[in-house]
């Protein structure tokens, strides 16, 4: 995994959880969701650079 990705991935993991912070305090669940998907975007990114990170060791 590059390290721009890396970069990346975080960022969007922190907005995520800062749209659902917001979401939580303004009781705006359109936007707390908005958050929760994009935390688990960056998530699933995560995951797949690992598994190619894994392809390229062998």
């Amino acid at each position: 995994m590059g390290l721009g990705d890396k970069i990346s991935n975080a960022a969007q993991d922190l907005g995520g959880k800062a749209k659902e912070a917001a979401g939580n305090v303004s009781n705006n669940d359109k936007l707390k969701a908005e958050g929760q998907a994009d935390q688990v975007k960056a998530d699933a990114k995560k995951v797949g650079e690992n598994v190619k990170d894994e392809f390229k060791r062998d």
